[in-house]
C-alpha cells in the first residue's frame, strides 16, 4: 500500500464510526437508511448458490441506476449466460434497481457497496467473484480498485464525468487520484470535456462515447398517465419544478407572483424522499392550498392549483404532464440534475445558472433550442409563464427537446462495445483457470 493510500485508508477508518452515526442520523426520515448495515461494513453473510459468471454494476443512486438500466439490458441479451450484480450506496438507488431486479428475476441480485475499508472489500470481491467491475459515473474508490486489481477483476468506469470545479477540488490529491484512475481498464467518458479532465487525474485509457441517460426511455404508462393528467387540467398551463433542492423550494416559492396559482397549475417535486414532509411545510407556510400525490386518486383534483410531488418512479408522468419543466439543484451552486428525462417526452426545460454536473448536455439542449437558462428564481418563473403562455414557442421547443434527445442517443451501444473485450477475456481467464463461477444473493 503507498504511503498516501496508508493515509487515506487510516482516515477511513477514523471515519468509520461517524459514518454509523450518520447512517441513524438519515434513518429519521429515511428508515431504510437502518438497514443491511452488514453490507456497508463488509461483514455481510453473503451466499453462493449457482455456478453462473457474474457482471457486477455499481449505480450508487437513482440516477446513476437509471443510467444502468439500458446497459444492463443490453448486457443481458449479450450475456444469456450471465448473472449481474448491482450495487448502491443509497435506499433510493437500492429501490431504483429493484425494478431492473424484477425484470430479470435471479438474474440481478442487489446488495450496498461496502465502504472503502480495506477488508471490507477484500471480503465483498471473494464472496461474490465478479468478472468485471463497472462504475458508473463518478464512483472511483480507492481502497476498492486496488483490491480489485489484486483478485485480477479489471474495473471500467462507464458514463464518467468529470466536472471542472470537481476537477479543481482533487488537486490537493492529485497523487491518490493518479494512482487511483491508473488501475481502470479504461474509462468511458459523457463528453470530450470529461474526457479530456479525467486522462489529467491520471487515467491511461480514456475514451468519450456519449452520455448513456440519453438512452432512457421513459414508461410509456406513465407517459399515458400524464397526458390524461394534463388533459383533465381544463386547459390551465402546468408549470413543473422539478428535483428541487433543499434551499430551492423556498426560493421559488417566494419568487411565485401571488396570482400565478389563480391562472396555471404548479406541481413541485422535490429530488430527496426525505424532503417531501419538509416541502409540505414550506408550502404550508406560504399560504397555498396543494394537493400530494401521494394520496388516492389525486389527479380527480382537477380545481387544485397546487401539487406536491411525493411519489417515487414517477418522473415520466410529471414530465407529461407540463407544459415546461424547471430543473432543480441550478439555483444553487449544486451542480443541476439531469435533463434528458424532460427532453425524452418532448417537455421544454429552464434551467438556472448552476449545471456543472451536466455541463455538456445543458448547453448542448440551450443550443439545440430545447432549454433556456434563467439567473434567478425570479426570472427562471417568467420563463417558464411566458413558454407556457406562447404556443408556438413551446411546440418549437418541444420539438427541438424531442430531436436533442433522439440526436444523441446509442452510447449504451458504443459502451457495450468497448465492454465487451474486457468481459470475454475475463471470462476466457476465468475458464482457463478452472476456478468455479459462483452468482450470489444478498441477504
Amino acid at each position: 500500500m503507498s504511503a498516501v493510500r496508508a493515509a487515506y485508508t487510516a482516515l477511513i477508518f477514523l471515519a468509520a464510526p461517524f459514518a454509523a452515526l450518520y447512517l441513524l442520523w438519515r434513518s429519521r426520515r429515511q428508515p431504510e437508511y437502518r438497514s443491511h448495515w452488514a453490507e456497508r461494513f463488509g461483514v455481510a453473510r453473503w451466499s453462493t448458490d449457482r455456478a453462473q459468471p457474474l457482471i457486477w454494476l455499481h449505480a450508487v443512486s437513482v440516477g446513476e441506476t437509471m443510467a444502468a438500466a439500458p446497459l444492463i439490458a443490453a448486457l443481458a441479451d449479450h450475456y444469456p449466460a450471465h448473472n449481474f450484480l448491482l450495487t448502491h450506496m443509497t435506499p433510493t438507488g437500492r429501490a431504483a434497481g429493484a425494478a431492473l431486479s424484477a425484470r430479470w428475476p435471479g438474474r440481478v441480485v442487489q446488495s450496498y457497496l461496502p465502504y472503502d475499508l480495506p477488508y471490507a472489500v477484500r471480503r465483498f470481491l471473494r464472496a461474490f467473484q465478479p468478472l468485471i467491475g463497472i462504475s458508473l459515473e463518478t464512483e472511483a474508490w480507492p481502497n476498492l480498485v486496488a483490491s480489485a486489481a489484486q483478485q485480477s477483476v479489471p474495473m471500467v468506469l462507464v458514463n464518467a464525468r468529470l466536472s471542472e470545479a470537481s476537477y479543481r477540488a482533487s488537486l490537493p490529491y492529485a497523487s491518490l487520484m493518479r494512482e487511483t484512475a491508473a488501475r481502470f481498464s479504461i474509462v468511458l467518458a459523457q463528453s470530450d470535456a470529461d474526457a479530456a479532465r479525467i486522462r489529467k487525474v491520471g487515467a491511461p485509457c480514456v475514451e468519450s462515447v456519449g452520455n448513456m441517460k440519453f438512452d432512457f426511455t421513459p414508461d410509456p404508462a406513465m407517459v399515458e398517465r400524464g397526458r390524461v393528467w394534463r388533459s383533465s387540467l381544463a386547459g390551465r398551463p402546468v408549470l413543473l419544478f422539478a428535483s428541487t433542492r433543499e434551499g430551492e423550494e423556498a426560493m421559488l416559492l417566494t419568487a411565485l407572483p401571488q396570482n400565478l396559482c389563480s391562472r396555471t397549475t404548479v406541481i413541485i417535486v422535490p429530488r430527496h424522499p426525505q424532503r417531501f414532509d419538509d416541502v409540505a411545510r414550506l408550502i404550508e407556510a406560504h399560504g397555498t392550498p396543494f394537493v400530494r400525490c401521494s394520496q388516492p386518486d389525486f389527479e380527480s383534483r382537477s380545481d387544485a392549483a397546487f401539487f406536491l410531488g411525493d411519489s417515487m418512479g414517477e418522473m415520466p408522468m410529471y414530465y407529461t404532464a407540463a407544459e415546461v419543466a424547471f430543473i432543480g439543484g441550478s439555483l444553487l451552486e449544486l451542480g443541476g440534475q439531469n435533463l434528458i428525462e424532460a427532453c425524452a417526452v418532448g417537455t421544454p426545460v429552464v434551467v438556472g445558472p448552476h449545471t456543472f454536473n451536466f455541463a455538456q448536455a445543458t448547453e448542448d439542449a440551450i443550443d439545440a433550442g430545447a432549454a433556456v437558462r434563467a439567473s434567478t428564481a425570479a426570472e427562471a418563473i417568467a420563463t417558464m409563464t411566458d413558454i407556457a403562455d406562447s404556443p408556438l414557442r413551446r411546440q418549437r421547443m418541444s420539438e427541438a427537446a424531442s430531436r436533442f434527445a433522439a440526436a444523441h442517443r446509442g452510447a449504451t451501444a458504443r459502451t457495450l462495445e468497448r465492454l465487451t473485450p474486457f468481459i470475454d477475456a475475463a471470462s476466457a481467464s476465468r475458464a482457463a483457470a478452472g476456478s468455479a463461477l459462483p452468482a450470489v444473493s444478498a441477504r
